[in-house]
């Protein structure tokens, strides 16, 4: 029996959702969904409340305000993307900015902006579209004339344009989105910025930069002028020359980390710009790695791809902290550190606890400052392999709390022997409270060499014998890759009773063929619990999903314990496939990974939670511990479904015991037999509402057919059930009398109705879709790399079949003559192609 713990509310939407249309984050409202609306003009109202304390009364975006194309134009034609106000009074008097964001490139939107600005009162104007802008500022001349000026950002609610850049260190605010801000500045640079051009060099440039405002921030005083400033109308040159000044103070500060011969190379105008976007925030209180962020944005998908380099998001980063929760006495590595971001994010997190014992014991703030010091020093270490990112590391946890001396660029995976001296004396083998990571994984990276896999059992080969348990050869693998040899890595590392928090591909989990990993982790120590993350987490890095192992070393002579697992399913982390911010109905990010946290320290008694669930040792399937398998969704959505009393239900597996139905699988004919006849080959992209189509591109020669034609036996009515694939898990088809001569990819399963008196086709392929078996469909869906797979599982799906056939009746019978008179329509349609009229 399952428990649960964590919440017992999911998070749902507070409006009513249109397809097609989002809500205005300023009116409420909601508006066509396309793209300049999503990513221009809702991103820069955002920044205009949240980073430019401009009140939401005094913004107007829905319905657009507008201004005057001519003097005369009293209708006032042209509508402006987002008008500011100085009172909630929106009148013309009181406009004082105006956002373009419809034209696409720079020359075109400062003309859409200077039109704008031309016959209103406004001064200030911004083009943005999301990954460039344009500040201006308008000035009235004694001869009557006009001019637009270049501004280096825009004036806060309250400030005079003339004192933009000039900002105390207690006025730099909090950014809501510094990535967004980063692809900015890398958008610019990689099209204006003479020179240096390739994205490695320009992440150089702006992590100095990052680190010379961070620095400046950590020197001011609160009512202290910040030295990372451009002014308005003050000259780039000046500008660097100052920068340059800052530079050569945080090279002096950090002599282990930067070189003195170390510069800046960006010219003038560039640099002027980096410091402009970047001089009103604090990046410090960036709620994510801003340094990981920049290096994400600068260095590309192409590098980090190759380098198995996927950043883990400041989000997971501290859900994997907090669950850990590390303590001011433990002893911290990340093997795989890159920028520094888990080591940062931990030593937040002990500072923070420190800083309340400080507070019950009545410590001065110099003893306070001290011991975390000390701790930043003597608890912290970091392996990093690439020497640029080893730097980033150092040079941020220097920033950070003088943990520098702590980081280290060395293969983690070598002898320790193969490491330097004091990298030796600074990190040996069991010695570690707690571990938290995000190893390089990919296919594509692979640790060859006897001395490096000798050091693991996981670098030998292993075979499974007849009683299904695995043991370890004399034999050497040829090659491991790295996640592998990391889990045991970290294992080594770990102290007895030591914790660890992994990101792992979830291949590991799920694959029986490599179950000797578990049984590796279970040797040594005890699998705590999994947290399952959505795939989006490293999109749109890579595809691979992921999933955090929670492990806990044994003591020395502790014997294993059958404990219950914590297993956690996040569906949601704040952003989409493609790396765009999700937000709720109420404006909070539509992410889960804080609540995942939460859930793992709930108080009893424990709710019902798919963020937070116990399940018994004795329950799972050893090689099988992929949490949303076991997730309890499943189980409740069944049991609401039964309560009614109008359904039961019965697995497909039950059916095909029962000689109601039957299986067999499509084959693949290979790529070269693509084009080759009219014979269509039916792929899992080519089927959708129930039916076929096909790509005629595809199609393949009477002779491939007939090899393989027999062996399908296609009938009317079998249904294509979708069992491999990406995204398209569990999609079905059914045939047509229509549809019968083709071939179908190796993707699909077909099950065939061998009794239809007893079980309608139509009302299986309906049921196959209904919500309650596509949640089973998911939890039973496993995803290896990047390619998802339900396997034999479809065969455990229960099917909620009605205990009145006419409760459905209409919905078959019209799924029935849809689809059928679809398929006859396409076949009359196709016989017009064919042109056998005689002439």
């Amino acid at each position: 029996m399952q428990q649960f713990l964590g919440r017992g509310t999911e998070l749902n939407p507070t409006a009513e959702s249109k397809p097609g249309y989002i809500e205005d984050f300023l009116s409420g409202s909601l508006v066509k969904g396309i793209p300049e609306e999503i990513e221009a003009v809702q991103v820069f109202a955002k920044r205009l409340v949240e980073e430019y304390g401009y009140p939401k009364a005094h913004i107007q975006t829905h319905p657009q305000y507008r201004v005057r194309k001519s003097p005369s134009d009293e209708e006032k034609t042209y509508p402006v993307d987002i008008a500011v106000f100085k009172e909630p009074n929106h009148t013309e008097n009181n406009l004082i900015m105006v956002i373009a964001c419809k034209k696409k490139t720079r020359k075109d939107g400062l003309a859409q902006l200077m039109l704008y600005l031309d016959l209103s009162s406004a001064t200030v104007g911004v083009w943005f579209n999301g990954k460039h802008h344009v500040y201006i500022r308008k000035v009235y001349h004694k001869d009557g004339t006009r001019t637009y000026q270049p501004l280096p950002n825009i004036p806060r609610l309250g400030q005079r344009i003339e004192d933009v850049g000039m900002y105390k260190r207690k006025e730099l605010v909090k950014p809501s989105n510094l990535k967004s801000v980063f692809k900015d500045i890398r958008n610019h640079l990689a099209g204006m910025t003479t020179g240096i051009t390739r994205d490695e060099a320009l992440a150089q440039e702006i992590i100095n930069l990052l680190f010379c405002k961070i620095y400046d921030e950590q020197e001011r005083f609160p009512d202290e002028t910040v030295i990372f400033r451009a002014g308005v109308g003050e000259a780039s040159e000046e500008v660097r020359h100052r920068i340059l000044r800052l530079f050569d103070k945080v090279k002096r500060a950090f002599l282990d980390v930067f070189h003195p011969d170390e510069t800046i190379k960006l010219d003038a105008e560039s640099l002027t710009y980096v410091v402009g976007e970047l001089q009103t925030y604090c990046v410090m209180d960036a709620d994510r790695d801003a340094v990981s962020d920049a290096f994400e944005v600068f260095i590309g998908p192409a590098l980090r791809g190759a380098e198995g380099q996927f950043f883990t998001p400041r989000n997971a980063v501290r859900m994997i902290v907090d669950i850990l929760d590390p303590k001011p006495t433990d002893t911290i590595i990340d093997p795989a550190c890159g920028s520094g971001g888990f080591l940062v994010t931990a030593l937040e997190h002990v500072w923070a606890k420190l800083r309340e014992e400080a507070k019950a014991k009545g410590w001065s703030d110099q003893y306070l400052a001290k011991r975390e010091g000390e701790m930043a020093t003597a608890n912290f270490r970091g392996l990093e392999k690439d020497a640029f990112l080893a730097k980033v590391s150092k040079a941020y946890m220097a920033l950070m709390g003088d943990g520098k001396g702590g980081v280290f660029c060395e293969n983690s995976l070598a002898t320790p022997s193969e490491w330097s001296r004091m990298t030796q004396e600074k990190i040996r083998p069991g010695t570690f409270d707690v571990i938290m990571t995000n190893p390089p994984f990919g296919a594509e990276i692979k640790v060859k060499g006897q001395e490096i896999l000798s050091q693991y059992e996981l670098g030998y080969k292993w075979i499974r014998g007849d009683d299904g348990k695995f043991e370890r050869t004399d034999a050497l693998k040829p090659y491991e890759a790295p996640q592998v040899l990391f889990i045991e890595r970290c294992i080594q590392l770990l102290k007895p009773g030591g914790r660890m928090g992994i990101i792992l591909p979830e291949g590991i989990l799920g694959n029986r063929t490599t179950g000797y990993i578990l049984d590796v982790l279970r040797k040594h120590g005890q699998i705590v619990g999994i947290v399952d993350i959505t795939r989006h987490l490293f999109q749109p890095s890579t595809d691979t999903k992921t999933n955090v192992l929670i492990y806990r070393k044994h003591e020395q002579h502790e014997q294993p314990k059958d404990s219950p697992l914590i297993f956690s399913v996040v569906k949601t982390c704040g952003h989409d496939k493609r790396g765009r911010e999700i937000y709720q109905r109420d404006g909070a990010p539509d992410d889960e990974l804080p609540l995942a946290a939460q859930a793992w320290h709930s108080p009893k008694p424990f709710n019902p939670s798919r963020l937070g669930y116990l399940v018994p040792s004795t329950e799972l399937d050893p090689y099988y511990l992929v949490p949303r398998y076991y997730t309890p969704e499943v189980t409740e959505a069944v049991a609401d479904l039964e309560q009614n009393g109008k359904v039961s239900f019965r697995s497909i597996d039950a059916l095909s015991q029962t000689g109601i139905i039957a299986f067999s699988s499509g084959h693949e004919i290979g790529s070269n037999t693509y084009g080759t006849g009219e014979i269509p080959f039916i792929r899992t992209s080519d089927i959708a509402n129930f039916e076929i189509t096909h790509d005629p591109t595809f199609s393949v020669s009477e002779e491939i057919y007939s090899t393989y034609a027999q062996r399908q036996g296609l009938k009317p009515h079998d249904i294509l059930f979708v069992n491999d694939g990406r995204y398209r898990i569990g999609n079905v088809a059914i045939l047509t009398e229509y549809d019968t001569r083709i071939l179908v990819q190796s993707h699909f399963t077909i099950i065939r109705v061998l009794k239809q008196e007893q079980l309608d086709p139509f009302l299986l392929l309906y049921l196959l879709k209904h919500p309650v078996v596509r949640l089973q469909i998911e939890s039973k869906t496993f995803i290896q790399s990047t390619i998802a797979t339900i396997g034999t599982r479809y065969r455990e799906l229960v099917l909620p079949f009605p205990k009145d056939p006419a409760l459905l009746g209409d919905k078959v019978a019209s799924i029935r003559r849809i689809v059928l008179e679809r398929a006859r329509l396409r076949n009359e349609a196709a016989q017009f192609e064919r042109y056998d009229d005689g002439f």
